[in-house]
């Protein structure tokens, strides 16, 4: 991706971002992820591109916008995007932290076209490249992180969503002698955080929604890592019909391993994520003396970068700090 079209992307993000922490403890969903699916739309819709959201809020009947498949931009070149407009809605409706705004972008058919449906993960850092993998069991994984990273089992820290259908894998790491962190949201950051340092989080495995490993692939290739998956239809109240859909448009092994070249099939990607509230990775939008400030990341896997970006929107009278 050239340099001006990361820039561009990186102001969709920010825009949504700061629409999402208009709502933030605010305890309204609904309303949250309407401001920052309506304000990425339209910062999208501003650039001269092709843009084509082939990872979405839903399928187009179940979406009003930014569903998979919408077109996007007044026109150019082809780009393929992947949206999570507000990843974590109930991080920022509650006010808790890690609450981020994302996109990935690459060159059109670069990105798998993902149902919107479960995908079971495994994501950890660069150091256990080779050695987990989705098919092993927890403890053989947290066995061979912990090899990989040369500490005890029992400093391991492994990233779960906290869910129902994970009470079993919950379990499975404990035994094996790790230590779990559950979040209850947000598990873009949680994949991700496994290759960045400080985050205190060493593994990440459990069943999320199949978009948002797309988008996490595509920071861990960008940050050096290490990502699967396997999609999950039985997890899925309508995996029935939404496995006949991607038969037509995925075109994977939909019963297979999905490794991060599969789902990614190009190094020329980005990731950019906008904090909406304060988290390990970036802070969330704040107001003051008249300037709005956001801080973001972009991860870039062409030339293996991780930038941060801080902006602040002065408005008509506001001061810019730099503390």
């Amino acid at each position: 991706m050239q340099p001006a079209r990361i820039m561009e992307i990186l102001d969709v993000v920010e825009k949504a971002a700061i629409a999402s922490a208009e709502w933030n403890g605010k305890g309204d969903k609904v309303a949250v992820d309407q401001a920052a699916t309506t304000a990425m739309r339209e910062a999208l819709n501003a650039i001269d591109f092709a843009g084509r959201i082939v990872i979405g809020e839903g399928e187009r009947d179940e979406a009003p916008m930014l569903y998979i498949g919408e077109e996007v931009g007044r026109g150019g070149e082809e780009i393929d995007i992947a949206v999570d407009p507000l990843e974590g809605t109930n991080l920022c409706a509650f006010n808790k932290p890690n609450a981020l705004t994302t996109i990935a972008i690459a060159p059109r058919g670069a990105l798998l076209f993902a149902p919107d449906t479960y995908l079971q993960k495994i994501a950890a850092g660069p150091a256990a490249a080779g050695a987990v993998h989705i098919d092993k069991t927890p403890a053989e994984n947290v066995a061979a992180v912990a090899e990989a990273l040369g500490k005890p089992v029992g400093e391991v820290s492994v990233c779960i969503l906290d869910r129902d259908r994970h009470k079993d894998l919950v379990q499975a790491v404990r035994d094996a002698g790790a230590r779990v962190r559950l979040i209850g949201d947000g598990d873009v950051f949680g994949a991700i955080a496994t290759a960045v340092p400080g985050t205190g989080i060493d593994l990440y495995m459990g069943a999320g929604g199949a978009p948002e490993g797309v988008l996490a692939a595509v920071g861990l290739k960008a940050i050096g890592g290490v990502f699967m998956g396997r999609l999950r239809f039985d997890l899925d109240r309508d995996g029935e019909e939404k496995r006949c859909r991607a038969e037509q448009t995925a075109d994977v092994d939909l019963d297979g391993v999905l490794t991060m070249d599969m789902l990614v099939r190009t190094d020329d990607a980005a990731f950019l994520a906008c904090g909406v509230t304060d988290g390990e990775m970036v802070s969330g939008v704040s107001k003051a003396h008249g300037c709005v400030t956001t801080e973001s990341i972009i991860m870039n896997a062409a030339d293996q970068t991780v930038r941060f970006i801080k902006t602040c929107r002065r408005g008509e009278n506001g001061s810019v700090r730099f503390d």
